[in-house]
């Protein structure tokens, strides 16, 4: 028999225990007349205990306990006679979407190793695209997850009944301390939720380091504090080289910050689990996906953001950048849906965390997002608030003021007539819905 088509390598999903694998789906593109099941079962292999020839010691007690495992090859269409492939080229593709299990005893709650499992080598294949991966309750269960998550972030926070509102210091980089504590004071009194450093600027930099920005920047929250009436979280990054991670941590705590942030992707996952969970960091942290669109942007080769969402939940986050669908990205409007689907669904006992959305947030499009996606999320504004005509303590008022229509059902141009912000902001920017918004973007 054909060990390829053998089950040990493809058995019935009925026939195994799925609490001892994780699930992964693959886009795979295949050549016309190459077989599916023999492609299939060769990925499996090759990501577990084989190569491309038999090796001696790989027996089928061996490959049994620790080979991966086919549990489904489906091709898209559903072609099944000889006949329907007279339609594609001979030089021509066809697509599946294979399903392969990996022991998690292989693994274990490994980041690094489990990434390399499911997307080692074959990452290097042409069309090989990881589209999920579904997780195992006991393989989640050592995970400890986020500390805080929404709840968490609400209750700090005492605001239950609406979007947060998030802004991200601009310029990025380059500025001094008391520029950037002077922006956060103007951003945060206008009533800001939360204010992030931007992720281009982290750790200690020659011209702004950790202790003095947070230092400052927590000085100006407590002073808008007293104005607004409302707490202001700051999310210091602290991205480094992993050897200076925790140092950077502990200084921004120490300093008085009430959050922090990690570039998570670039700073690696395990990173941000190590932070997460250390109960010496008993603050919330936001993870900014900078440098994973390198990993999804490609519809046929890398891994999906469903994939990057759901790890970066499982590691630790409190809160995830998402893109923009009405921004100054082009990510479709589904994709973010999804993302914030995966970071709320339940997912055994991970608490569910905040979507932040970035990348573009102006008040004309606001109400469009929380008819799509409700409150139990967060609206990332950087230079609609510090770009803003009248200044980001004005701006600032235009975005939650964009927040107060939606939430009373009143349209933005008539909430406008009484809130001069609002009006300055539709003027300058517009109205989704109303013209094409994309102008207003660079990139």
């Amino acid at each position: 028999m054909n060990k390829f088509y053998s089950t040990v390598l493809n058995p019935m999903v009925e026939g195994v225990n799925l609490n001892e694998y994780l699930v992964a789906t693959y886009l795979v593109g295949a050549e016309k007349h190459e077989d599916p099941i023999v492609k299939a079962a060769s990925i499996a292999i090759e990501q577990t205990t084989g190569s491309w020839t038999d090796v001696s010691c790989e027996t089928d007690e061996m490959r049994r306990l620790y080979a991966g495992k086919v549990f489904g090859v489906y091709e898209v269409p559903d072609y099944v006679n000889a006949t329907d492939l007279r339609v594609i080229p001979d030089n021509g593709l066809r697509y599946y979407i294979l399903r392969i299990g990996y022991p998690a005893v292989n693994f274990d709650d490994d980041i690094p190793l489990l990434l390399g499992s499911i997307m080692g080598n074959i990452s290097a294949l042409p069309n090989m695209k990881c589209l999920d991966i579904d997780f195992p309750e006991s393989f989640v269960r050592t995970f400890k997850g986020p500390k805080f998550g929404i709840e968490g972030i609400r209750n700090i926070l005492g605001v239950y009944d609406r979007p947060l509102l998030n802004n991200m210091i601009k310029p990025c980089t380059g500025y001094t301390p008391d520029v950037g504590a002077d922006l956060f004071y103007k951003a945060a009194v206008g009533g800001v939720d939360f204010i992030k450093d931007d992720e281009l600027i982290a750790g200690d930099r020659k011209f702004n380091t950790i202790e003095e920005r947070v230092s400052k920047n927590m000085e100006a929250a407590y002073r808008a504090e007293k104005v607004k009436g409302e707490k202001t979280l700051y999310t210091c990054n602290i991205t480094d080289e992993i050897s200076r991670l925790k140092d950077n941590a502990m200084k921004a705590i120490r300093a008085g910050a009430n959050a922090i942030m990690i570039d998570g992707w670039a700073n690696g996952l395990a990173a941000l689990r190590m932070l997460a969970e250390d109960p010496d960091v008993n603050v919330p942290i936001l993870s900014h996906p900078c440098f994973t669109g390198t990993a999804y942007s490609s519809p046929y080769q890398g891994i999906s953001t469903t994939v990057i969402n759901k790890l970066t939940r499982l590691c630790g986050a409190d809160i995830q950048v998402i893109p923009h669908p009405i921004g100054k990205f082009d990510q479709l409007q589904h994709v973010s849906i999804k993302a914030m689907i995966t970071g709320t669904g339940k997912f055994y006992d991970i608490k569910p965390i905040f979507t932040l959305w970035g990348g573009g947030t102006i008040a004309g499009n606001i109400p469009y997002m929380m008819d799509l996606v409700g409150d139990d999320c967060i609206m990332g504004a950087g230079a609609a608030v510090h770009g803003f005509p009248e200044g980001p303590t004005a701006g600032a008022k235009a975005l939650r003021q964009a927040i107060d229509a939606a939430k009373k059902g009143i349209p933005l141009r008539e909430y406008a007539k009484t809130h001069k912000e609002l009006q300055v902001a539709i003027d300058k920017w517009g109205v989704v819905g109303e013209e094409n918004i994309k102008k207003n973007y660079l990139i």
